[in-house]
């Protein structure tokens, strides 16, 4: 199989489905899109569209009763499906790729110091001593902006920008290629949600790293991304570069232009902000056709009974909609 060697991931017809008592919940069902290397990566859509399911399955850690069903993985040329769990742990997880949790402020254990933490991570998965760890959290530590003395104090004593910032140090310090942040400023006040932006921002370009940036906030991912994946009822409807989702001729996807119609402006006048009526489908019984043609203001009769294709419409502008290939 020919990779091209700018891409550092490829993910290909990636399944990932919830297999309940109730039924089979197809939470990712045949997605695809691919990472670059240096790219910031924007996955964004409605609370259940499949985002966080997509960063779990990416690690090859599904939450039970979740299973990948099929599709591909590829991580620098190694489909990591197949991996054993022994596999991931050792070679791929935090090594290769790493991820902030969403509310990664409560993934600290509460009766150990942030530094004894660290340094337990870190020598799981490192061949070095209790020194070269310690050299290598501060190094973290201060790259991250916080003092050296952090390590030595209980989460509680901790602000939640600061804990966040913890959790991010610990996502570097094995020094992966590819980090996901998933909602990384969640439950975090305006003023620090900026600092952990500027963060991210500044820690690609220093580290070179290339990045998934979760969000349902499309004004946030303006700010942050390069490139943006946005995803409906386990499906990805559109991939395009900010340049196109963002700008004067904007998204494609019906679903796209609402999301972006309901964000709102800083330097337009809106007397009222848009929305999409209904919810998202049950995805234990999606619809047939477009999943999204139950709320689309502009559905047509094909919509009903045949799912589009993602096809390209213009140059590294993706749409799986009947109505952009239809004209």
């Amino acid at each position: 199989m020919l990779i091209c060697m700018d891409k550092v991931l490829e993910v290909k017809h990636l399944k990932l489905y919830y297999f309940t008592q109730k039924g089979v919940v197809r939470a990712v069902d045949d997605i695809s899109f691919d990472l670059k290397k240096g790219e910031s990566l924007g996955l964004v859509g409605e609370s259940g569209c499949g985002k966080s399911t997509t960063a779990l399955a990416l690690l090859n850690m599904p939450a039970r009763p979740g299973k990948i069903v099929g599709g591909k993985i590829i991580l620098d040329g190694e489909d990591i499906v197949p991996l054993s769990e022994n596999e991931m742990r050792k070679k791929i997880r935090w090594e290769k790729i790493s991820m902030v949790f969403q509310g990664a402020m409560n993934c600290l254990t509460p009766v150990y110091t942030v530094g004894k933490q660290m340094m337990e991570t870190l020598q799981e998965h490192g061949e070095m001593d209790s020194i070269q760890a310690k050299k290598r959290i501060l190094k973290y530590i201060n790259l991250v902006g916080l003092s050296e003395d952090v390590i030595r104090r209980y989460p509680h004593e901790l602000s939640g920008g600061m804990k966040q910032r913890i959790v991010i140090a610990t996502a570097l310090f094995l020094e992966p290629e590819i980090v996901i942040c998933d909602e990384p400023t969640t439950a975090l006040d305006v003023v620090v949600q900026a600092q952990i932006i500027n963060l991210m921002k500044e820690l690609k370009q220093k580290l070179g790293l290339s990045l998934i940036f979760i969000t349902h906030d499309l004004a946030t991912e303006a700010e942050v991304a390069d490139r943006l994946v946005v995803m409906y009822a386990g499906k990805v409807v559109e991939i395009g570069t900010n340049e196109q989702i963002y700008g004067e001729q904007g998204p494609a996807h019906p679903y796209t232009q609402k999301l972006l119609k309901a964000t709102p402006r800083l330097h337009e006048k809106v007397n009222e902000l848009a929305f999409i009526p209904g919810a998202p489908p049950d995805l234990l019984d999606p619809p047939s056709g477009c999943r999204f043609h139950l709320r689309c203001s502009e559905v047509m009769e094909k919509c009903k009974t045949e799912e589009p294709a993602l096809v390209e419409i213009e140059p590294k502008h993706w749409v799986a909609c009947w109505r952009c290939q239809h004209g």
